[in-house]
């Protein structure tokens, strides 16, 4: 057997869609635990709940595997929801060493499934998926807290049918997102397949068999990155600052190596220079109470990694959640402070240059909103945590161009003077907490944008046309001459020169009539009467001439070079025809 010393506990994020189930799993592995008999051995922490290995053996209820598991047990962080994962960063990768995706079996993926799966491909942590809701499968019968494989044995054929049906429909749509995923009982290798578990969270059906695979997750890929030192200095990453009442400003950190005491200097990210304090008082939560409405602490003297804690400290107001945290000495003081700047620095833009400005909750979410709006090389001009501010307004308000005077907001809140500037101004606001939604949102702007722009040029511009006087349809002679014509490409409009192959122009289109009826345009294939003022037939003008709308020269380079891909493939041949003749004799028209 492994040597188990010094081996941390591996750190589990919970993820997945809004209403899919993230809250009930991590309360019933919570209550699973709890239930268990073994309620003294949980360790309760700021932000996560320690499971400890035994508690997981015996709701396994075979002891033999004891022997096969080396971890001591699984520290699941209690804030559901990409957002604490991404928070949880380590140096622009994810602290996060195991993760869960819930998905609702009966509902199948949403959007914060497919972003809780972009991320984990991007930060490449192993994780389970966790097809919940199982009890709400037409016919189940619960139950109640047993495994997956016995639960489902004691179900009709047609209701084990109808999961099979509905667990395959989730397996193919992670197979369409790039995973090899299999029922996790029918996975001989998990390092190529995924493990999908079908559980109810309710009932807790299938918890036990979640526990298992993330047990032997941990096993496989990560025993080498879980060992820490219990006696080098403490490194960990702020979850969350809170103001806590007679404490103030606080931290909820998640240690992850070495040991933090009382009195310990940290450092901690915030948005100017690195914090410097002393350690005050570190805070534990009392007993088997709920962390995250724990408002009674106890104190201790230190911790050591993997832990939870809340630390109360003098000028903590403003460290910056997702940052990282580190215990310094006199020696290494000045080193920590440059490399925990240089770290934010590397987070934030501030580049004064051409781009939208980008504003997050905390580091983790900035990193994530960066990358992936640098993925698609739309330009940032400034990223950076905190909620948009008056001032952001301001600055973004100075910004000319509509696609980039946009701020992006992600889980940040909008100030009340903010909200009121931006009501009167053109600036352009997002704000998700779905990172891909946010992205696509800015996308189908930028496209709606260049759209309207596009059409606005239409509409003042002249465009190419080409038509032929048909024969037997001379109305009039001359002032203005009327003769039948059929478009044979592009458009013709009324108050557009026109012109013949030879680069004459002869006149101008006074009107345009078809059936008795004036029209201000016709396409190809139409056939008009049409009026040329400053034409005669049998002088300038024919049967069976081609003419060409004469586009000036200005117009002519806009429709080449701005808006060419949105002519149609009549209006784009006539065009390439019409500039040929025009650069017949000067080379360089209109270029």
């Amino acid at each position: 057997m492994a040597d188990k010393k010094n081996l941390r506990t591996p750190i589990v994020c919970v993820m997945g869609h809004v209403d899919h189930g993230k809250t009930t799993l991590l309360d019933k592995i919570r209550g699973t635990a709890i239930v268990s008999g073994e309620a003294g051995a949980i360790t309760q922490h700021i932000g996560a709940t320690e499971v400890p290995i035994d508690v997981i053996i015996n709701k396994l209820g075979d002891p033999r595997l004891r022997d096969r598991f080396i971890v001591p047990g699984l520290l699941f962080i209690d804030t559901p929801g990409h957002h604490a994962f991404t928070t949880l960063r380590s140096r622009g990768g994810a602290l996060a060493d195991l993760a869960i995706v819930v998905v609702d079996i009966n509902e199948g993926f949403k959007p914060q499934t497919y972003e809780s799966l972009q991320i984990l491909k991007r930060f490449k942590t192993p994780f389970v998926v966790v097809a919940n809701k199982i009890d709400r499968i037409g016919g189940w019968v619960s139950q109640k807290d047993l495994p997956f494989a016995v639960t489902f044995k004691k179900q009709s054929e047609d209701v084990q049918a109808r999961l099979e049906t509905k667990l395959y429909e989730v397996i193919g749509e992670l197979y369409n997102q790039g995973f090899a995923a299999e029922r996790y009982d029918r996975v001989t290798n998990f390092q190529k397949t995924l493990g999908v578990v079908p559980v109810s969270a309710m009932t807790g059906e299938g918890i036990p068999d979640v526990l298992m695979v993330l047990l032997g997750l941990a096993q496989k890929f990560l025993e080498a990155n879980l060992h820490y030192s219990a006696k080098g200095p403490g490194v960990g990453t702020v979850l969350e600052v809170k103001e806590e009442k007679g404490l103030g400003a606080t931290l909820d950190v998640i240690l992850y190596d070495g040991t933090l005491k009382k009195g310990d200097t940290v450092v901690i990210g915030s948005l100017g220079k690195p914090i410097q304090t002393k350690v005050r008082a570190l805070l534990k939560p009392r007993e088997l109470s709920e962390m995250r409405y724990e408002s009674k602490f106890k104190q201790v003297n230190k911790v050591t990694a993997a832990v939870g804690v809340k630390i109360s400290a003098p000028g903590l107001e403003g460290a910056l959640a997702g940052s990282p945290i580190r215990v310094a000495n006199e020696d290494t003081l000045d080193e920590i402070v440059d490399q925990i700047k240089s770290e934010i620095d590397e987070v934030r833009i501030d580049t004064g240059a051409v781009g939208i400005m980008i504003k997050a909750d905390t580091l983790g979410s900035l990193e994530a909103l960066v990358h992936e709006f640098q993925k698609d090389e739309i330009s940032i001009r400034k990223a950076e945590v905190g909620d948009i501010s008056h001032r952001d307004a301001i600055e973004a308000s100075t910004v000319e161009d509509p696609l980039y005077s946009v701020i992006i907001g992600f889980n940040v809140k909008v100030h009340p003077d903010a909200r009121d500037f931006l009501q009167e101004s053109t600036v352009k606001v997002f704000t998700s907490d779905v990172i891909y939604r946010l992205v696509e949102d800015y996308q189908k702007y930028v496209k709606e944008q260049q759209e309207q722009a596009e059409k606005k040029i239409f509409e003042t511009i002249i465009r190419p046309g080409k038509f032929k006087i048909l024969p037997g349809c001379i109305f009039r002679q001359s002032k203005p001459a009327v003769v039948g014509i059929r478009v044979l490409g592009g458009v013709v409009r009324t108050n557009a020169d026109v012109m013949l192959e030879n680069g004459n122009v002869v006149g101008k289109i006074k009107g345009l009539q078809i059936e008795g009826e004036n029209i201000p345009s016709a396409g190809i294939g139409k056939e008009v009467a049409m009026a040329i003022e400053g034409a005669t037939v049998g002088r300038q003008i024919k049967e069976e001439d081609v003419l060409y709308v004469n586009v000036p020269e200005r117009h002519a380079k806009v429709l080449e070079h701005e808006i060419y891909d949105s002519l149609s493939t009549d209006e784009k041949e006539t065009l390439d025809i019409f500039l040929s003749l025009k650069r017949k004799d000067n080379p360089f028209w209109a270029k």
